[in-house]
């Protein structure tokens, strides 16, 4: 399969979603959609068939710390085989294994943590990340933040302790959109000049300033996983467009958790090629 025909398709898949369940996240999952599509399809060494959610020893591992941008983590995991594109339709209805964020007590397949609770998944990954090393297990830990999410307390404690531990087995991408729930990051707190911050707490970097190209995601998370195993943790500055692919959702915070109507998916699919078939 071509995976340059998965971005539209998962774009589908996470307008659908949302506006079936009147609920979700749309804008953050559609700004990272090449993200994903890079990580579970290119760069990640994983086998969606023999998926042990007690387990992740032999496997790269991934933790979605934003876990409010399920839409995208879900769409992505069905069209990667781990469980039947059918089930997205029943993304956040009663008694459902796709609820608005992770769950594991229905032990979902390709989830192992229930996440959404910011700033707390970085902590999760380095501690995977030194089980990792424990185990003498040669494999990666990556995860995923908002930038948002940047300005919470526990994010830098946990970033002080991986690079003064030399925590070298782990690749933490900050979704670079400039957008949060209540506006722009640099408006509500601004992070400043996080390349040289990330640095200065003794991470490695990378940026890949065209996150919504897949070839330029996948040449950037290539270089990241390269530059692992040299005593420093590495750190994706991924910047995206909130709401891409979509003209009336994109660089617009407001679309961070509102559904789209009728007239408005009408107007998104119409931008939204089929490409794989939809659910």
């Amino acid at each position: 399969m071509d995976i340059h025909l998965l971005p539209s398709q998962i774009r589908r898949d996470i307008v659908r979603m949302v506006h079936h369940a009147q609920s979700g996240h749309p804008g953050g999952s559609l700004g990272t959609v090449e993200f994903f599509t890079a990580l579970f399809f290119k760069i990640l060494d994983i086998d969606p068939s023999h998926f042990d959610s007690e387990n992740a020893s032999g496997e790269d591992l991934f933790i979605l710390s934003n876990g409010h941008i399920t839409p995208v983590y879900y769409a992505t995991l069905a069209r990667r085989g781990y469980f039947p594109v059918k089930e997205l339709k029943s993304f956040r209805q009663l008694g459902s294994q796709l609820q608005g964020h992770p769950s594991v007590h229905d032990r979902l397949p390709g989830v192992r943590i229930a996440s959404g609770s910011l700033g707390q998944g970085l902590s999760v990954a380095i501690g995977a990340a030194r089980g990792k090393k424990l185990n003498n297990d040669p494999h990666l830990v990556y995860s995923l933040h908002g930038d948002g999410e940047f300005q919470e307390g526990q994010i830098w404690e946990a970033v002080l302790y991986a690079g003064a531990k030399g925590i070298d087995n782990i690749i933490s991408t900050i979704d670079y959109n400039n957008a949060q729930i209540d506006g722009p990051v640099d408006k509500v707190l601004s992070l400043g000049d996080l390349k040289t911050k990330m640095k200065a707490f003794g991470w490695d970097t990378v940026d890949i300033k065209q996150g919504n190209n897949l070839d330029a995601v996948i040449e950037g998370m290539t270089e990241a996983r390269n530059r692992t195993g040299n005593g420093k943790p590495v750190a994706v500055l991924l910047h995206t467009k909130m709401g891409y692919g979509v003209d009336f959702m994109e660089d617009d915070y407001r679309w961070h958790g509102k559904p789209l109507n009728d007239e408005q998916l009408e107007k998104a699919l119409k931008q939204l090629p089929e490409t794989l078939g939809d659910f």
